[in-house]
């Protein structure tokens, strides 16, 4: 098998799908396998890149023999095939035993600390394994690192994610990692050393860029707050904070990820449920109930107005949906000169006009593009277990970016 080979896993995933389209952008000549449980899922892909550089072939993961067949002898392996907490276990152990570098967007807590606990193994087969190189995680921890270093010392960390209304395209994985995030246990980090706290409850108000402005965020179980204590031991807090809009989906979210943590449903009948809400089906009433119940209980909390609740479920049953609007923020809070300093990273701009934050998943496979890029120019200086914050340069990464297609103007805009 060639050296010049990257494999794609779960390639006609969304995020997966801009990812492949973006690095192949960058410079190189790099042989692209696309692999895929429904490999027919990648033709139109196929058409869109370059002729002769890309093949598509099924792919069971958890097939090992299958699995090793495709990945050895590859330059990198980047696993797009969600939810993590099932699929990166399975990869990783492949690629260590193939001895072939690992890269993938995982978004969830307990596979990240999983693949972290596996330094001393990557070390030993001589290869990296990096994770979380999507958009939060990853883009999020290199702007905290660019914001952090306007900074002599760092106190507190916040890190905050929007995603905008993307009815009716949304993946079933990305909605069973919405509700694992919409209520239950959140690890994170608080007076200076790790604490759990109940995911979706602690809110925060934060200027997002691109006209956004203030907005209302929850605290979400996301991994950023596990890794990132290993480069600032010393920050009181680290915590991530994210949402959606229009808002009334949190309350939704919120709702049906209560309703799952008390046994009233089933994770398979809150995602069934709402992937026939988003494709404007008739629903299950259980469901409805839990989901109604989030909505109104945000409202009398003051999270949200009954008029934009009202607003909202009007617009619903008219099959509408909001203009777009999402983005990436980190604030880091400390010390310059001696004097209390507060420094933010953004992305200025996001709307499907965009090429960066048109949507979720054009943010999260373009960042992993980029990341992809910085993976492959560092092939062989590296082994272990990495989150983004441990080997990724904020200017470097941004400069991989522009490599993928993204406009300068696009990526990051500071206040300081």
């Amino acid at each position: 098998m060639t050296a010049r080979r990257v494999v794609f896993i779960g390639a006609a995933g969304e995020m997966c799908r801009v990812a492949i389209e973006r690095f192949a952008k960058a410079d190189g000549d790099w042989e692209l396998t696309l692999c895929d449980i429904r490999p027919e899922l990648l033709k139109p892909l196929l058409k869109r890149l370059p002729p002769g550089r890309a093949r598509a072939r099924r792919l069971d993961l958890y097939d090992r023999a299958d699995l090793r067949e495709a990945i050895d002898g590859a330059a990198l392996v980047v696993l797009g095939a969600g939810p993590y907490i099932r699929t990166s276990e399975p990869v990783i152990s492949a690629c260590l035993e193939a001895k072939v570098p690992y890269l993938d967007f995982d978004d969830d807590v307990e596979s990240t600390e999983h693949a972290l606990t596996l330094q001393d193994k990557a070390r030993e087969a001589g290869i990296p394994v990096y994770v979380g190189c999507g958009a939060s995680p990853g883009m999020s921890n290199v702007l905290v690192v660019d914001a952090a270093s306007e900074l002599d010392t760092v106190e507190d960390i916040d890190l905050a994610w929007l995603v905008g209304d993307e009815r009716p395209q949304v993946g079933r994985a990305v909605l069973e990692h919405l509700m694992h995030i919409a209520a239950g246990d959140c690890l994170t980090w608080e007076d200076g050393g790790p604490v759990v706290h109940e995911s979706y409850v602690e809110t925060d108000s934060v200027p997002m860029g691109a006209g956004i402005g203030e907005i209302l965020l929850y605290e979400t179980a996301h991994p950023e707050p596990v890794t990132l204590p290993r480069r600032y031991p010393e920050a009181r807090r680290i915590r991530c904070i994210g949402g959606l809009a229009p808002s009334p989906f949190n309350g939704l979210a919120r709702g049906l990820g209560l309703a799952i943590q008390e046994g009233r449903i089933t994770v398979d009948e809150a995602l069934d449920f709402l992937e026939a809400i988003l494709k404007n089906r008739v629903s299950d009433p259980k469901a409805l109930r839990y989901a109604l119940r989030g909505m109104v209980g945000q409202v009398r909390r003051g999270e949200s107005g009954a008029g934009t609740l009202a607003k909202f479920l009007l617009s619903s049953a008219l099959g509408r949906k909001e203009k777009w609007q999402g983005g990436l923020l980190a604030r880091v809070t400390g010390t310059r000169n001696g004097r209390p300093a507060v420094a933010v990273r953004r992305t200025p701009v996001s709307g499907t006009d965009t090429y960066l934050v048109s949507s979720m998943g054009s943010l999260t496979g373009t960042a992993c593009a980029a990341f992809m890029v910085l993976a492959l120019d560092e092939t062989g200086k590296r082994s272990g277990a990495f989150s983004p914050e441990d080997w990724a340069d904020p200017e470097a990464f941004y400069k991989a970016l522009e490599r993928v297609g993204t406009p300068r103007h696009e990526i990051v805009e500071a206040l300081v």
